[in-house]
């Protein structure tokens, strides 16, 4: 059943499906966006409007992952779980081996159900793969991220993303500040907090090898210029990966650069699930 604002239930998460339902007679991969932490399905509007002009009829599904706009709060959010959930999802939506789109740390999750689940390919944007300098600032934050000291710590990776670099209209998309959940946050970075960085490390790698093994395509957009050596490492991981730089974008390219964003999903209707 839907709700008023058009999302349905999908198997436990609020979504909004688009475009032909009952298969997909052409061939085209579904389409499944996952937004980034924090944030919900409404930034991927431009997306979604994009696509109904250039790529008619193709099928999308827009998640809120758990914690998140429609979607009830879950006790652990750990990777594999929330993988699992995103698939029980696509299922629910009968949409298979999807094109996995996923924004920050929902492109780490995106990456993740590519190495368990069938999937015709992953569009990363601006999520590094090195996790562990990421995870190194989370471990050094976690009092702040779990106890008192929050929003003083939440404004250090809120300033990192360099929202003014967008359009006022894109702002709008995202959601503010003041609605930011600390027991979300400290959820989803608990595996970060938690784990030795190492022992995550080795379980990205380890889901980049299926990747690789498996030839699945993969296309990883930043918003700002990617250090040689981070290039050199991932296409040691994925050889397959395509890498796009779209400068002064901030963390949200898709959403600075919302008509070249589209045509980049609208091309994943010719991925055949190898490069």
């Amino acid at each position: 059943m839907k709700a008023l604002d058009g999302s349905a239930d999908f198997a436990g998460l609020a979504g909004v499906l688009d475009g032909r339902p009952d298969g997909r007679p052409d061939g085209r991969p579904p389409l499944v966006l996952l937004h980034g932490l924090t944030f919900e399905r409404a930034m991927w509007q431009p997306a979604l409007a994009g696509l109904r002009e250039t790529d008619p009829g193709r099928q999308v599904l827009a998640l809120d992952l758990p914690g998140h706009g429609g979607s009830p709060p879950w006790p652990r959010y750990d990777l594999e779980s929330l993988a699992a959930a995103v698939h029980g999802a696509a299922t629910a939506a009968r949409l298979t081996a999807p094109v996995v789109v996923g924004h920050s740390m929902a492109a780490v999750i995106a990456t993740v159900y590519a190495a368990r689940y069938p999937a015709r390919g992953v569009v990363n944007v601006d999520q590094w793969l090195w996790v562990e300098p990421s995870v190194t600032l989370v471990k050094s934050l976690a009092g702040e991220i779990r106890e008192g000291g929050f929003a003083a710590a939440w404004e250090q990776f809120e300033q990192s993303m360099h929202m003014e670099m967008l359009p006022a209209t894109a702002r709008e998309l995202l959601r503010p500040a003041s609605s930011v959940r600390q027991d979300v946050v400290a959820g989803y970075w608990r595996e970060g907090i938690d784990r030795p960085a190492a022992d995550l490390a080795a379980d990205v790698d380890a889901a980049l090898a299926k990747i690789r093994a498996n030839g699945t395509r993969y296309l990883f957009i930043a918003g700002h210029e990617v250090e040689p050596g981070y290039r050199d490492w991932l296409s040691q991981q994925l050889p397959q990966a395509d890498i796009e730089v779209w400068p002064a974008s901030g963390h949200f390219p898709q959403l600075a650069h919302p008509k070249r964003f589209t045509g980049c999903l609208a091309a994943t209707a010719h991925w055949d699930g190898a490069a």
